[in-house]
């Protein structure tokens, strides 16, 4: 793009300080409407004529979340007034401005559809195929966002009678396991636990997504619980390129864990090109089946562990690594791809120990990561190679800062949770269109410099 002047590459905040119409320019060529476009178009060509200029509104849609615009108001409002905004969004000089009820009516038809998702995939394999997305590492993590409006007070429920005890009939015992397995066959996928979602498909997990604002809770940066009414974003981002590869929105209430299946298989699934090898989570995500997950992709969980009242393991440390008679810990030194093992050599405090001759204190140790996934991976816990990746995973916290500064994370103005989604999905392939324009714009900067 000739647009372009500066001397030296820039990122996104520099990105913001260009004029708005070079900015609209480099984020709409990245775009390619044609799903949105089908989603909102009449199917038939009987009825009235339609009279809106659905492209200029989507990408107005799309400026209001570039310009920081706080309301559709708003946005109709700078539209009016502002002649050439209103030209670099796409209306011509016949296009009659639409009311708020016509944009409410159009998030309304995007609500119903899976547009978003599939403009998303064509962006994102469009940044694969030029080279801006080959990461090897993923990071997943939740942020969260509040409704528009709070919920009412829910009335209490009433108090159960006590439970009879002692031991049931064995009639009443068999009538009871009926019982609880009906109970657990109508709960929904997310309901049930993590392992339920394993052999689910990825169309079923994102449909059956619990969507509805209501409450949530988590601790704070001082250990206090703090509570919202709203929603909570769940993303997967690169952590070299930090594109957001998948993402979902969920209600508040929804356990971090439970998103995190389905952002692997969309990973798998939609972006096959890419090749994961590592997992980035917190100690929240620490479940078996987000383990048994990566390895079905052929990739490593990278997961802060979660002791969960666990007790501890003698003759191994706190990561697991094996231990000598003295209790020092056998450093990590390499992985066995072909027979998936940890290779784990002597302490350096074993060099002066009487007792390194002894049988009892063996050179090497190896470790299957199969004899529990969840405890052992590639490099081992603990190690330094261990730590250096999980460092990476502030990739996914600067981009949930990133949406929520720039991209209007946190401002919703939709009561449903089907037209807040909108909003949620329209915001994260902004962030992506935006990175592929600062990223091709610092591309072609290279290239000018390397031909002066």
């Amino acid at each position: 793009m000739s647009i372009i002047r500066q001397g030296s590459l820039f990122d996104m905040q520099d990105f913001y300080e260009l004029e708005p119409s070079k900015r609209f320019e480099a984020v709409f060529s990245t775009l390619h409407l044609e799903p949105l476009l089908f989603a909102v178009n009449k199917k038939s060509v009987y009825g009235a004529p339609t009279e809106l200029n659905y492209p200029a509104m989507i990408y107005a849609l799309v400026a209001r979340i570039l310009e920081r615009i706080p309301t559709i108001k708003d946005l109709i409002k700078r539209l009016t007034q502002d002649f050439m905004f209103r030209l670099d969004c796409g209306f011509l000089f016949s296009d009659r401005i639409p009311s708020e009820a016509s944009f409410s009516r159009l998030t309304s038809k995007l609500s119903d559809s899976t547009a978003f998702e599939l403009v998303q995939d064509s962006l994102l394999l469009q940044a694969i195929q030029e080279g801006f997305v080959c990461d090897e590492s993923v990071a997943i993590d939740a942020t969260h966002f509040e409704s528009r409006d709070r919920s009412t007070p829910q009335e209490k429920k009433p108090k159960q009678e006590p439970k009879k005890r002692g031991r049931k009939p064995k009639a009443e015992q068999e009538a009871f396991k009926l019982e609880v397995q009906e109970r657990e066959n109508q709960k929904s996928i997310y309901e049930k636990t993590i392992e339920a979602q394993l052999p689910i498909s990825l169309e079923t997990l994102r449909t059956e997504a619990p969507l509805e604002p209501n409450w949530g809770i988590k601790k704070n940066s001082e250990g206090k619980n703090t509570f919202w009414f709203g929603f909570k974003a769940h993303l997967a981002v690169g952590t070299s390129s930090q594109y957001i590869l998948q993402s979902m929105m969920t209600s508040a209430s929804l356990n971090d864990g439970k998103a995190a299946i389905p952002l692997l298989k969309g990973i798998q699934e939609r972006l096959p090109a890419l090749h994961i090898r590592f997992g980035l989570m917190d100690a929240g995500y620490d479940y078996l089946p987000i383990y048994q997950q990566l390895l079905n992709m052929k990739a490593y969980g990278i997961i802060a562990y979660n002791k969960r009242n666990e007790g501890e393991m003698i003759g191994f440390d706190e990561h697991f690594a094996p231990t000598c008679v003295r209790e020092h810990s056998y450093r990590y030194d390499s992985y066995d791809e072909k027979n998936r093992s940890l290779k784990y050599v002597r302490p350096k405090e074993c060099e002066t120990c009487p007792l390194s001759n002894d049988s009892l204190c063996q050179k090497v140790y190896k470790v299957k990561i199969d004899t529990d996934i969840r405890r052992y991976s590639a490099p081992g816990r603990g190690s330094e190679a261990w730590k250096k990746l999980y460092k990476q995973r502030t990739a996914v916290e600067r981009v949930n800062a990133y949406l929520k500064e720039f991209f209007q994370l946190k401002n919703v103005r939709y009561r449903t949770g089907k037209k807040a989604k909108v909003h949620f999905d329209l915001i994260t392939l902004v962030y992506n269109a935006t990175k592929l324009a600062v990223d091709r714009i610092n591309k072609q900067m290279r290239e000018m410099k390397l031909a002066a």
